[in-house]
């Protein structure tokens, strides 16, 4: 392997996936407004920088064999994130629909991934399939929140407020960035079997050539 992909290792990615995931539960968390064009400015930063994540993951350190789930999802991020982008877009039914639909996608390709290489054996399954199944139960929560809910509710000497569609799913994104960043920070923190495992794929890639009369 070459020394870029040396120095860009799942731990890596592991950790700057965990970061961006907790500036955008922070975002949600700390802003008052928790409107369609404010969460969808969040999920548009976030999918964006993930991806390219994603990209930097697929060309220098996945093996090949395992390529395919990083640009699904690079692939995915992308188009959610350019449609979220737009900002005469961003409506309460179009947070709903590109959120609950980038989450189903790209949680089923990860944890379809995760899978695939536990029986494979190569890159860490665990992680995958955790995560992925996060991305599905956010797109699923989601899907079950209507657009339109609206519900007053008092406070004493607070005064009288509003809780709706809007503000419950965009609050969900945010709890799950939360949960992500946690999850991602402490796999990348414990990063022995991961690196292992890319390492193991790296020594049997460097070793092709040699069992076919290469250099030695």
């Amino acid at each position: 392997m070459s020394a870029p992909a040396r120095a860009f290792t799942m731990r890596h990615v592991q950790l700057l996936r965990a970061l961006f995931a907790a500036v955008a539960a922070l975002m949600i968390t700390f802003s008052s407004d928790h409107s369609a064009p404010v969460g969808l400015s969040v999920f548009s930063g976030f999918v964006l920088i993930t991806a390219l994540v994603q990209v930097l993951a697929a060309w220098l350190v996945v093996p090949a064999g395992s390529r395919w789930s990083y640009v699904l999802l690079a692939a995915v991020g992308i188009v959610a994130g350019m449609v979220s982008g737009i900002p005469a877009w961003r409506s309460d039914d179009l947070f709903f629909v590109v959120v609950s639909s980038w989450a189903i996608v790209s949680g089923g390709i990860e944890v379809l991934a995760g899978i695939r290489a536990r029986r494979t054996g190569g890159m860490p399954s665990r992680d995958a399939i955790s995560v992925g199944a996060l991305g599905v139960l956010l797109g699923i929560v989601l899907l079950l929140i209507p657009a339109g809910f609206l519900q007053e509710y008092t406070i004493d000497k607070a005064g009288t407020f509003v809780l709706s569609g809007i503000i419950l799913g965009v609050g969900m994104f945010g709890g799950y960035a939360a949960i992500v960043a946690v999850f991602l920070g402490i796999a990348g923190l414990t990063p022995k079997q991961i690196d292992a495992a890319t390492a193991a794929s790296d020594s049997n890639d460097s070793a092709a050539p040699a069992e076919h009369g290469g250099e030695r």
